[in-house]
């Protein structure tokens, strides 16, 4: 994009925002990081764009006593730290009074006729219609006993013509294998309708992701040309600077594959490779994804060690700090074989992508913070401009950004000015926050509201959820059999393993750098 390219300043209120009625939010895990880091931010950020429903309660639910006003001191602090608007005091003294703290464990069934009672006396209050939306930011473990609560206390109410609704936000991970995801699956299919449920997936909230539907479907340069003719390959990255910190524990049990290719990478993968849905339907589009998982081609015991990549980071400097080796993080196994970082190289077996691999990768300790999808064209003839063998021109690319600075590149081959016939490639960029003139909005935001709405299209329906998971479970099964003892080791800070390099530049192709 030019300097000199006009903004296009877009007021929220030109928007196409969904109704969205009045209604209580929950939040199972109320006093923990993401709903002080993210949701109770998220939500702020909508009031302040006038996207909340005029009338509606927020209640955290957390094991820690708390009064009403604790909470919304802590949860004020999290807005000023990771708001991406200013607090506003008039704002927030409207936001802070409407919300609310209750202290219970999950697996007492107390707890929620507590939640009850203190839930119909803030809508009596309010006057609010008594629609609710769960949001269950716990571990998996406890996501049976809180339905089981729910439905006991007369708070999971089927849909049906009847006023008001009941809906459920499920954070990830949803299980860590196939069997587990559908025992998550079938607790929760028990006590909601499958129309209730909201699997959700923070990266499908992010404004590229939105953004790769409309370039795909409303871009006839790019449509006629998205497939197994024109495309040599497409890399899917997801790279991050920090180590597991913090998230050890967690880490351990999940590691990179269930941690980022079960959910993230495969969403985006199915967004890139999908046919064009024939309506916006939340059901039409998630059908046109579902059809992808369908097509991933099975990676077999025999094929696992040509095809997948894992490896640990090792001690090493990132940003100038350093970070111990993965195993001697606290927290981990000295003899862990938990892998912090994942490439695979895949196919999506139908008439479309047939013989184009998808190389996915993500991993911890890496240089950057960055997430990109990168479609690369096929070459050239070797005739005319590329005619020299020695020094081929590089190949056009279509780079979608996802973070840090969201927007997408093309790279081209132009001529360079002057009296001899060179040339070299360039790029056309384009980033939203140079082009529509405001940030947009955080993901967390964008999908609330999509909840408020009812619209699911940006959330995973069961069938996808255990599709993608017996394809992942079939990688865990081959490494599983592979029974190694110590896996390949990357230097902290630095791009991944060497094996990783291998398992692409065989096919005569490498990493892009981000």
């Amino acid at each position: 994009m030019s300097p000199n390219s006009p903004r296009i300043d877009i007021s929220p209120a030109q928007e196409t925002i969904p109704p969205v009625e009045p209604c209580t939010l929950v939040i199972f895990g109320g006093s923990g990081d993401l709903a002080r880091r993210r949701l109770v931010p998220a939500l702020y950020n909508l009031l302040l764009d006038g996207l909340l429903p005029p009338n509606y309660a927020v209640i955290a639910l957390g094991r820690k006593p708390m009064t009403d006003e604790e909470f919304r001191a802590s949860v004020r602090e999290g807005v000023v730290t990771h708001s991406r608007q200013a607090l506003a005091e008039d704002k927030w003294q409207d936001f802070a009074r409407r919300l609310f703290f209750v202290s219970g464990e999950n697996e007492d069934p107390k707890t929620y006729a507590d939640l009850k009672s203190r839930a119909e006396e803030i809508e009596r209050n309010l006057s609010l219609p008594g629609n609710r939306i769960f949001y269950l930011s716990i571990p998996p473990s406890s996501f049976a006993p809180v339905c089981e609560g729910l439905e006991l206390a007369g708070l999971a109410t089927k849909p049906g013509a009847q006023i008001p609704y009941a809906r459920i936000i499920v954070e990830k991970p949803v299980g860590r294998d196939l069997t587990s995801a559908q025992a998550i699956n079938q607790v929760t299919g028990r006590v909601f309708d499958e129309s209730q449920i909201f699997r959700i997936d923070h990266y499908l909230g992010k404004e590229t992701v939105q953004n790769l539907m409309v370039v795909r479907f409303a871009n006839s340069i790019f449509e006629p040309i998205w497939n197994s003719k024109y495309i040599d390959h497409v890399q899917i990255t997801v790279s991050e600077a920090e180590g597991v910190g913090t998230r050890a524990s967690y880490y351990e049990e999940a590691g990179a594959l269930r941690d980022m290719v079960q959910n993230h990478i495969l969403q985006l993968l199915c967004l890139v490779a999908m046919e064009p849905p024939y309506s916006l339907d939340p059901d039409v589009v998630r059908n046109a994804k579902m059809e992808v998982l369908r097509c991933l081609k099975p990676i077999t015991d025999q094929d696992i060690e040509q095809v997948t990549v894992r490896a640990q980071y090792s001690a090493g400097t990132a940003h100038g700090k350093p970070i111990p080796g993965y195993r001697r993080e606290d927290g981990i196994h000295p003899d862990s074989t938990t892998e912090t970082y994942v490439a695979i190289k895949c196919f999506v077996e139908n008439w479309r992508w047939a013989g184009v691999p998808f190389y996915l990768r993500t991993g911890k300790a890496l240089p950057n913070r960055a997430s990109e999808i990168a479609v690369q064209f096929k070459d050239i003839p070797q005739i005319l401009f590329n005619a020299n063998a020695h020094q081929p021109q590089p190949p056009n690319v279509l780079a979608l950004r996802i973070q840090p600075e969201e927007g997408l590149s093309l790279r081209i081959v132009s001529r360079v000015p002057g009296t001899r016939a060179q040339t070299s490639p360039v790029e056309m960029n384009f980033q939203y926050s140079d082009v529509f003139g405001r940030p947009s909005p955080e993901a967390y935001e964008r999908l609330l509201l999509d909840v408020m709405a009812g619209d699911a299209s940006r959330f995973m329906r069961r069938d996808a959820v255990e599709a993608s998971w017996a394809w992942v479970t079939k990688i865990l099964e081959g490494w599983q059999k592979q029974g190694l003892r110590w896996l390949p080791e990357y230097t902290a800070g630095t791009s991944g393993p060497v094996e990783a390099d291998r398992l692409i530049e065989k096919d005569g192709r490498t990493w892009r750098t981000l």
